[in-house]
């Protein structure tokens, strides 16, 4: 019988740990009885803890009451991961657990939690979009892919932000019984059993400039404001008063990105708010957004978010 353990603590994501837990559950009405999931909650405490959202969760067992090998380790994610590392004994059985066990991992944010414990380097990772460049930063020895809605690296395994959660234990039901299971597991909780894309169709590609009155701040509000035309560095560095060399160069080291990746990235935003609320032809929300073709605007949805506007116009307009 597989083991299963999720670590929990005060101010868990309670989906992060529901999610996996329905989806090992669900499973197991399909699995023989001597194969299915057992799953165990672990905590620092044996008390009543509170999630993030109020909600009261309870650890089967504690982590120094938990002396076997789990088959799976992960940890869930929290909102206040990123900003504070979890207890100390939180780290002490991940480290243990990863020595041990045949698969480890995380759930949305808690591979903050996995960087802390020091299982994160040398590894391709990810986590939930709005704390990924923070995950980068913070553990520059691992690789964060920003857009993947889950991974898996040798023995560890991490997913993207709350939900994804659930694409993680699916495609773990997969591996461990095949995909016909994960799919009437998928179909009993009525989601995907392949999500089609990555996270960056969720994510806001743009962001406020820290300082809105940057000569880098005055050529995003240019760009946004005619995103219907086409543009050069040089037509850019203009708008910004500067040569077009220093302009390029000062816009990646304030943005992070080529004035070129961002004009894409506007176009891209400014594409999705009219797919969202708008029945425009397709065609014509190309030509307003700067992209010329509807097949052109459709090779850069592709790359970008992974999906085509067709099918991100399916999933998120508003009815």
């Amino acid at each position: 019988m597989p083991t299963v353990a999720i670590a929990i603590f005060p101010g868990v994501q309670a989906l992060d740990v529901a999610g996996p837990v329905d989806v090992f559950s669900e499973a197991n009405r399909f699995i023989a009885p001597n194969n299915r999931y057992e799953v165990t909650l672990l905590g620092a405490e044996s008390t009543p803890l509170r999630a993030s959202n109020g909600m009261t969760l309870v650890a089967d067992a504690t982590f120094s009451e938990a002396r076997h090998t789990f088959d799976l380790a992960l940890i869930a994610g929290g909102p206040a991961l990123p900003e504070r590392a979890p207890d100390a004994r939180v780290l002490d059985w991940l480290a243990n657990a990863a020595s041990q066990c045949g698969r480890y991992g995380s759930i949305c944010t808690g591979a903050f939690a996995l960087g802390h414990a020091g299982l994160l380097d040398g590894h391709n990772v990810t986590t939930h979009w709005q704390h990924a460049a923070q995950l980068a930063a913070q553990f520059p020895n691992a690789r964060v892919d920003f857009d993947r809605i889950y991974l898996r690296d040798g023995p560890l395994v991490t997913s993207a932000g709350v939900t994804a959660g659930i694409d993680l234990s699916l495609a773990l039901v997969a591996e461990d019984h095949g995909p016909q299971i994960a799919l009437a597991v998928a179909k009993r909780l009525v989601v995907f059993a392949q999500r089609q894309g990555g996270q960056s169709q969720f994510s806001p590609y743009l962001t406020a400039p820290a300082d809105e009155t940057s000569p880098v701040a005055k050529v995003q509000a240019h760009v946004m404001e005619r995103i219907r035309e086409s543009f050069t560095v040089k037509q850019l560095a203009d708008v910004a008063g500067m040569s077009a060399r220093n302009f390029a160069r000062v816009f990646v080291q304030e943005t992070g990105v080529t004035p070129h990746e961002f004009v894409e990235r506007a176009r891209v935003d400014a594409a999705r708010k009219l797919l969202e609320s708008s029945g425009a032809a397709l065609k014509a929300i190309a030509y307003d957004c700067g992209f010329g073709t509807a097949d052109r605007m459709r090779i850069v949805f592709t790359k970008r978010i992974g999906a085509t506007p067709m099918q991100y116009r399916e999933r998120f307009r508003s009815p």
